[in-house]
């Protein structure tokens, strides 16, 4: 995979740095508010990449570099202090709830923001469903695969259950049903680039953080809570807008294998939803009671990184549309 190009003074020394496969240490500084600064969350998805996929020309033992890891690190701290600052509320709000995974699903249940997936269903031009799917397209074409670094961090019957639901994300088997390969080819099929990271260069901030925080989670054994909050969230908030979605890019007239991606998340997200929630969720938080907090913390950032996507996405869809009737007028 190409560099990508990049977005401001931070991430334009660390795309040096890696040309040059010398890293040194930087002092510039960042702003506290990160989430939708694409600088530092552009910066963040290299900086994660190495550990993935890695990049052209760039040598893979910089994943484990000293200076570059010091970087991530502070940049991280920044990212998830302002997570948990922006999601205190939400996890207040099911402090009611005794059960932990009760507590994820209420949390999903509760949450009322704008629903993208309903305008996506009903209202959505041709080019704005594109757009979605282009901006999807950080983290689906990588689906699953910051989960499974989870494995190694937990044990017993939560262990069980998430590899239980990774088989069905890689495909039970099959590489043609990988989630990741469903994906790309419904990008295909759609007349865009089904190609890894095809799209970093032009997706918002927000998007990058949505990928950025599995990462965040799964990289980081200290917030393993946190990650299968996350992931409990992410399940059990896909089937209904998968189903919405699915009726959208049938309206807007796109190829069948486009909505075959989110055909497959109706059902399967059902069924994963509550075995995430109860089984991965509920059992490791009998056994870790003390880590409680961080796996509704993480349930928490999952939906609201996903309100500010649908947010963003709307806010500049209805842009958009003012400055054509400007026009038309």
């Amino acid at each position: 995979m190409r560099l990508p190009r990049p977005r401001g003074p931070l991430s334009a020394h660390v795309l040096r740095m890696l040309e040059a496969g010398s890293p040194t240490d930087t002092g510039i500084e960042c702003r506290a508010e990160v989430i939708r600064d694409a600088d530092v969350q552009l910066t963040l998805w290299v900086l994660y990449e190495l550990a993935y996929r890695g990049f052209d020309h760039v040598p893979d033992s910089l994943e484990w570099d000293p200076d570059l890891l010091r970087l991530r690190g502070r940049l991280e701290v920044l990212f998830e202090d302002e997570l948990r600052r922006s999601v205190r509320g939400l996890v207040d709000s099911v402090r009611d709830v005794a059960d932990a995974a009760e507590q994820v699903l209420a949390m999903v249940a509760r949450t009322d923001g704008v629903s993208l997936s309903t305008f996506l269903r009903r209202e959505a031009t041709r080019d704005q469903v594109l757009e979605y799917l282009r901006e999807r397209s950080v983290q689906q074409l990588k689906e699953s695969d910051p989960q499974s670094f989870l494995l190694p961090r937990i044990a017993g019957a939560a262990k069980v259950a998430l590899a239980e639901i990774q088989y069905d994300e890689y495909g039970a088997g099959d590489p043609a049903l990988l989630h990741q390969e469903l994906y790309a080819r419904a990008l295909a099929a759609a007349g865009l680039d089904p190609t890894y990271g095809a799209y970093v260069d032009e997706v918002s901030a927000v998007s990058l953080a949505s990928a950025n925080v599995m990462s965040l989670f799964c990289l980081n054994r200290r917030l393993r809570g946190a990650a299968l909050g996350h992931f409990a969230a992410f399940e059990a908030s896909s089937s209904v807008p998968s189903r919405r979605v699915v009726a959208g890019i049938e309206r807007v007239g796109l190829a069948a294998e486009v909505s075959a991606y989110f055909d497959e998340h109706v059902e399967a997200d059902a069924v994963h939803e509550q075995i995430a929630a109860r089984d991965v969720c509920g059992t490791w938080v009998a056994e870790h009671p003390d880590l409680r907090d961080d796996v509704l913390m993480g349930a928490a950032a999952a939906l609201h990184l996903d309100a500010l996507s649908a947010e963003d996405l709307m806010s500049r869809w209805q842009t958009t549309e003012v400055e054509g009737m400007g026009e038309a007028s």
